[in-house]
């Protein structure tokens, strides 16, 4: 009897075995990010955090709540002192001088406010509501609710091309360090910040994204550099929550205002 066909399957059964073994263990080496994320749990620290913060903001937060002095006066009053604390102790002394001449910026004055221009980056990262993550053998998608924009973030190291010009979003590439995804932007347009001033196309940025334990949140980390803007770095913070049954739908509604007052004309 021939015994060759018989051990010749059993070898092919065991290199299948061991390709989908290799293929389950390359996938769990990735954390899983994926899905729809949104607004954070509506929680103290998630509340502060759910468009951007830093630790400046949380500690200050943290001493007017434990201030007996303050147990009158509502959360939200207490948010925006927290606020206004971030804005003078942490950005401004961090702005250029070139920065400084206009900041902060009047909300009025925003494109997306006057004509309906898309967000760039150092404002769409932080922007509220949904955030999508799909992550392929590549590359991982990100779409985001605010103005649907889209994001490539290829994982395969490949620089941008030779004729690339800064854009809205810039050229990212991206890495995993254990349970963390790791993306570095450079080549973005100047434009606005979250935080009303203004950036050069010379902003570079490290982005941390990490899933809570249990799975129901969402952090980003950022580190953002630009030395026409910033004397030093910048590290800001963001919180999501696991939304798995909200969608992203199509931004058609924008309309630009035809009314509307500046901050030096408001009361």
């Amino acid at each position: 009897m021939n015994r060759t066909p018989f051990f010749l399957s059993v070898a092919i059964i065991q290199l299948l075995l061991l390709c989908i073994s290799t293929t389950v263990q390359a996938q769990s080496d990735y954390p899983d990010l994926d899905g729809m994320w949104s607004d954070p749990p509506l929680t103290i620290a998630d509340s502060q955090c759910s468009l951007f913060c830093t630790d400046v903001s949380l500690s200050y937060l943290d001493e007017l709540l434990d201030d007996p002095a303050n147990d009158d006066r509502p959360l939200a009053e207490l948010q925006r002192a927290a606020g206004r604390y971030q804005r003078e102790q942490y950005f401004h002394p961090r702005l250029t001088a070139a920065a400084l001449e206009n900041y902060p910026r009047d909300p009025a004055d925003d494109p997306g406010f006057l004509r309906c221009e898309p967000w760039g980056f150092a404002k769409e990262i932080f922007s509220p509501h949904q955030l999508e993550l799909h992550h392929y053998d590549d590359r991982v998608e990100m779409r985001y609710g605010e103005w649907e924009a889209r994001r490539t973030v290829y994982l395969d190291g490949r620089a941008a091309p030779d004729d690339y010009l800064p854009s809205l979003l810039g050229w990212s590439i991206g890495h995993y360090e254990g349970d963390t995804l790791v993306i570095e932007t450079s080549s973005v347009r100047g434009n606005l910040t979250f935080w009303g001033a203004e950036h050069s196309d010379q902003l570079t940025a490290v982005e941390r994204y990490t899933r809570s334990d249990d799975g129901e949140r969402l952090f980003l980390s950022v580190t953002l550099e630009d030395p026409w803007s910033l004397k030093q770095p910048v590290m800001l913070k963001k919180i999501w929550g696991w939304a798995p049954d909200q969608e992203i739908s199509a931004y058609e509604d924008c309309k630009p205002p035809t009314e509307f007052s500046r901050r030096e004309d408001r009361p």
